[in-house]
Order: structure tokens, then sequence, then C-alpha cells
């Protein structure tokens, strides 16, 4: 099977003003620190760690590439060199240089993982990691496992492989639906690794190779990733500044004749946005109008931090099938908590469980009876994390407006992070130096397609409050390193 290989122009696209601080722009009659060799380098290997450059695919020749970006070809001879020097590409006699990682990542097991992106850091600069929106375990978690390990022996006699779920984990799940506006049974839940897990398995039933589904746009990565590892098509709607584009779900469902939708309509993964009563009601009329599958994700749905009073699920506007709501506990109560679930009717949970079986075998025991506790305890947790949420968006905001005034920042409804708006295009630039600043940052087309969002970056706001205030002024000293020759009318125009 011939490689797969990245266009040029392609390539070009995606790298954005990789050029903002090559060794030829100036700054107050000084020359930049890096070369221009370097700054290639190090925007390739963003891409990379975002999974736009994707493993075992290979770059274009050096040729085409310095044609496009209108480099020497030592230039991009020199990038490759480097890349291949620190395991980012494999070159075989007679064949592309063809994307990888390095073989190692350094990770100190007694201290929070790190990205892949920390790799890119400077190793004697302090670096604070906001690629990820996920807050640390509660205080309630160690007595979330001790309440476990206490009631662990009644499930030790059996073989402790369960693919639908803990009973009592389902059945306070459904009380807590029903409590919510949607009557459920335990019948109508399956227990899964996760969100994520469980919308792979919905994608695997709802879905066939080249068929379409419908994203808004921005939207969580690894969704728009599941989508395509599936072999589906991702069909972004774009979101409009206060919300969801309702129409244009609608008009893309017929123009498409997508067989599902992937939305987020309680506290939107990057922006915060939560969908009203109203619109809740039309997005399940346009699943039955266009028979659609929507797979309604409220992994953040816990996480209210407005005035607002949170409304009932979508699937509680639903006449039949037509809405599929997938929910985990990783945000409201702890990432390393792998347990999530499916609530759908009993003949989508049986297809469920019939591909479930080809890749696991259920959720670990203990996890799920911890998660029976964190329930019985939500209101307290979930009463502290959402004031600490709360808290750290204001010195985010406040951060914001000290250091980086002319980024528009809008407060949202909820959720984790803020959705920024930069004066220019460089998030991709903007992500690629600031680890040399002390700041991993996750670039705003990670949560698109097509390249889109050079003009946005998500900012968690998940962090403690010093932290925030040491990341924004990190974030400000990239900008700052950019700004000058991004708006430099002598620096080369990308079309994005």
């Amino acid at each position: 099977m011939a490689t797969r290989v990245i266009g040029a122009a392609s390539l070009t696209r995606d790298l954005g003003r990789w050029r903002n601080e090559e060794s030829g722009a100036t700054e107050n009659g000084k020359r930049s620190a890096r070369p221009a060799y370097v700054a290639l380098a190090e925007s390739i290997r963003l891409l990379i760690h975002d999974g736009r450059a994707p493993l075992g695919v290979a770059l274009p020749s050096e040729r085409d590439l310095a044609t496009s970006l209108e480099v020497s070809r030592t230039t991009v001879t020199s990038a490759y060199t480097l890349l291949r020097e620190h395991g980012y590409l494999i070159s075989r006699q007679g064949s592309r240089s063809t994307v990888a990682l390095p073989p190692t990542v350094v990770h100190d097991g007694a201290k929070p993982a790190r990205s892949l992106l920390a790799t890119m850091a400077q190793p004697d600069v302090p670096t604070i990691d906001m690629t990820f929106a996920a807050m640390s375990a509660p205080p309630q978690m160690t007595d979330a496992y001790s309440f476990a390990l206490q009631g662990l022996p009644t499930y030790l006699g059996t073989h402790g492989m369960d693919p639908v779920g803990v009973l009592m984990l389902r059945e306070a799940l459904a009380r807590r639906y029903t409590e919510r506006g949607l009557p459920t049974e335990p019948d109508q839940i399956l227990i899964t690794l996760g969100a994520q897990h469980g919308l792979r398995l919905l994608l695997n039933v709802l879905t066939t190779p080249a068929e379409r589904v419908l994203i808004e746009h921005p939207t969580y990565p690894n969704a728009i990733e599941a989508i395509r590892d599936v072999g589906a098509r991702p069909v972004p709607v774009p979101m409009r500044p206060d919300g969801w584009d309702l129409d244009g779900i609608r008009s893309a469902a017929r123009q498409t004749a997508a067989s599902a939708a992937y939305l987020i309509p309680d506290f939107n993964n990057p922006t915060g946005h939560l969908l009203d009563v109203e619109g809740r009601a039309e997005l399940a009329a346009i699943a039955r109008e266009t028979r659609m599958t929507i797979i309604v994700d409220e992994s953040m749905v816990d996480l209210n931090l407005s005035d607002l009073e949170s409304p009932p699920p979508v699937a509680a506007f639903a006449r039949n099938s037509e809405i599929v709501t997938i929910g985990s506990a990783s945000k409201s109560f702890w990432g390393g908590l792998r347990v999530g679930w499916v609530r759908a009717n009993q003949a989508l949970i049986t297809k469920l469980l019939g591909i479930r079986s080809t890749v696991d075998l259920g959720t670990p025991v203990m996890d799920q009876l911890a998660t029976v506790h964190l329930l019985r305890n939500a209101d307290e947790i979930l009463t502290a994390r959402r004031a600490q949420l709360r808290s750290r968006r204001a010195v985010l905001l406040e951060s914001l407006a000290e250091e980086l005034p002319d980024w528009q920042v809008t407060p949202n409804a909820g959720g984790m992070s803020l959705w920024a708006q930069l004066p220019t295009p460089v998030s991709t630039a903007l992500a690629a130096t600031a680890p040399n600043h002390g700041v991993l940052l996750a670039a705003g087309p990670r949560f698109g397609v097509q390249g889109a969002f050079e003009r946005f970056i998500r900012l968690p706001f998940t962090h403690e409050e010093h932290d925030i205030r040491i990341a924004v002024k990190s974030l400000a000293a990239a900008y700052t390193a950019l700004t000058p020759h991004a708006a430099d009318p002598l620096s080369p125009l990308i079309t994005y």
C-alpha cells in the first residue's frame, strides 16, 4: 500500500504564520533568536503533537514544501534534519520521510502526567500545561474508594466482568436523569470507560464508512478524531458568537443526509455555551424531521457557572430514539476516574453490547462503586467545584484584561475553559512558541476541521489561581514575541 502524503499546500495552510520568529525578522533592530529552519521544525512538531500531521504519513518533498512556503530548500532540509534527529521523522532509503513520535517520553510518575506537547518546552523553564481542561480530584475521592473497597467483597464471588455495568450505579444514574426531567430505567443505561468510549461504541453502531456526521464548530477534538477513525466524515456547522445555528444544523442535515450528529449543548467544549429550552426542543424536532440520531455529550452538564437554571436533558424533548445521551464522571469529579455511560433505549443498548464484546469486557468494578459514592455526595462536591471554577475563571479574565487587553473573551455560561479570539490569526504559531515561555497551549485549529480557528485559542481555568496568573503572563510574553512580525506588512500572507 502506498504511503499517504501530506500535500505541500495543505501543510503550508496548517503551518499558518510559522515564520513570525524566523531569523530574517527583526524587532527593535534586533534579529530574532531562532533561525528559520528551527521555527519551521517547531511548527511541524506542533502539528504532529496536535494530530494534524498523523503518524505514518509522509511529509511533502523538500523541493515542493520549499516552493509552497517560498523559502530556500536549505531551510526545509535543515528543518527535516532537526525533526529527524529528535525522532519526529523516520527516513528510509528511497522513501519519503514519515511522521513519528520519539520512542521515549520522560515522565515522573510521582507528578501529574504532562502532555506530549511538553517535550517542546525548554528543560530549564517551569512549564504550566494548559492543553487540558480537567481538575484535580476532590477531597472526597479517598472516601469514595474506601466505600468501593468496603463494597467490593459482594462482587468477588463473580468473574467481575459485567459489560452492562454494576446495577447500583445504573440505578443511581437513572434516578439522576429522572430528577432532571427525563424518566429513565436502569436498563437504559450502559456503563462505559468514559464518554469517549461511549461515543466510539455509538459511532460503530450508528454510522458506516463515508457517512456524514454533523458536528458543531468548534467542538471537542477527540470527538473529531473518533468520527474519522470509524471512517465517517465530520461535517462542521459553524456556531454563532451566541451559540448554535439551529437553522444551519437543519439545512446541513438535509443537504448531507447525515446519519448522526455529535453535539455538546451543555457548556460546549471549548466555548462554554448552553443551549436553552427552546433550542433543545427545536434540536429534537430537527432530529425527527431529518431522521438523524443526535449524540448529546453531557460531560460538562454539572458545571453550570451562571445564574441560569440548567434546562432538562435534550432527550427529554425526544419522542422516540432520536436523541442518545453520553455522560462521564471525569469532568464532574476526576479525570482519573474512567467511568462514563450511555443513556439510550434498550434496543440500542443491546446493539452496543454486541460491539463492546469485541473491544473490552466491562468497566472496573472499583471505579463504578466509587462513582456511586460520589453521586450520593454530588451536591456537596459539585457546589465546591463550581465555586472553585468561578473563582479561577475570574482570575483568568482579570489576568487577560491586564496582560492581553486586545483579546476578545466573553465569560461563558459554564464548563472549564474560555474561547479567546486573537486580533491576528497566529494560534498555531503562538502554541508553537509558547513552550519557550513556560506555557503549553492547544492551538485553535485542534477544535475544528480544515485548518479553522487560527484566530482562536482555548484557555482552561482549571489550574490554581497562582498558576493561572503565571500562565497568562507567559502567554502574553509569547504573544508579544509574535505580534510585531504578525503585523508586519512585509510578512508573507497565508490564506486559511
